[in-house]
């Protein structure tokens, strides 16, 4: 058997296992993750994430080798383009693991592309989160959502930012509350890659220090991970896809609640910024099964 030294850790209970490999000397690949991800049998996560040299990784190609990537696995032991409640979760592991300075920004690699960690102080961390993509829908939707306890099919928005998300914008907190998310909702057309599904429900908006924000609350069904207590890009999805139905006048910054807690996204023309806590909580070592 192998030892693998870990560090488990959670960006509004969005929680991963966290190994440290510059130089990609961990095997990893969809058997070790499914394993350390597994709540019974191994440590427990809705993903992995490797903290590797993008010289040490195919996926980092086009980086520069000392470059940090961002290696990220679902729990179900693909890949995925980015997470944004990891990559605050990254930021928080390399300042332990390999004491980086976070206090200006620090450059990393993602399957998605290059993004930004900077540490806002207090356990807070942000993450520019590259270029987004909105629908081209003229009336604001362009694909249909059905999932268990929700009737009838629900139009949605389709927003890319580096991975696939639909939006689905529900009426009250008793449609989110009945949701029955441990049956992948089904979206229409059917995304080629899967995709995330958000489901959301506006607040209001409010003045906080003189500027206005919009609040909203969401749940979330991850592709390759379910159900999860907060999806980062996915809170980024919601506020693009709720700032596009509120027309013009509507505000850049929105808090976002999640069942973990809350996360504050900023939008500009060309990206976003994701906001939140990132709390790293053990460190041990796991006996990983033989191949």
């Amino acid at each position: 058997m192998t030892t693998l030294a870990f560090t488990k850790g959670h960006g509004t209970e969005n929680d991963f296992v966290l190994l440290y490999d510059p130089d990609g000397a961990v095997a990893l690949d969809a058997d070790a993750v499914r394993f350390l991800c597994d709540r019974r049998a191994g440590i427990g996560g809705d993903g992995v994430i490797r903290a590797v040299r993008a010289g040490s990784i195919d996926a980092g190609g086009e980086l520069d080798q000392q470059t940090w990537f961002m290696d990220y696995w679902n729990s179900d032991g693909t890949t995925s383009e980015m997470c944004g409640n990891g990559a605050r979760v990254f930021g928080a592991f390399l300042e332990a693991e390999a004491s980086a300075d976070l206090s200006a920004g620090l450059d990393f690699g993602t399957r998605g592309g290059p993004r930004t960690v900077t540490a806002l102080g207090d356990g807070r961390y942000a993450i520019g989160m590259g270029p987004h993509r909105v629908g081209d829908a003229s009336d604001g939707f362009d694909s249909e959502v059905a999932a268990r306890g929700l009737d009838p099919v629900r139009p949605a928005l389709s927003v890319d930012l580096g991975n696939p998300h639909n939006v689905v914008a529900l009426a009250d907190i008793s449609e989110l509350e009945a949701l029955d998310l441990t049956v992948a909702p089904q979206v229409h057309p059917v995304p080629p890659l899967g995709t995330n599904v958000e489901f959301a429900v506006a607040l209001g908006f409010e003045n906080v220090d003189g500027e206005t924000r919009g609040r909203v609350r969401m749940r979330v069904h991850e592709r390759g991970s379910g159900e999860t207590r907060s999806c980062g890009t996915g809170a980024c999805a919601v506020a693009l896809a709720m700032r596009a139905w509120a027309g013009p006048g509507a505000p850049d910054t929105w808090d976002i609640e999640v069942p973990g807690g809350e996360v504050t996204v900023r939008i500009t023309d060309a990206t976003s910024v994701l906001e939140g806590p990132a709390v790293l909580v053990a460190t041990g070592t796991v006996e990983m099964p033989a191949a």
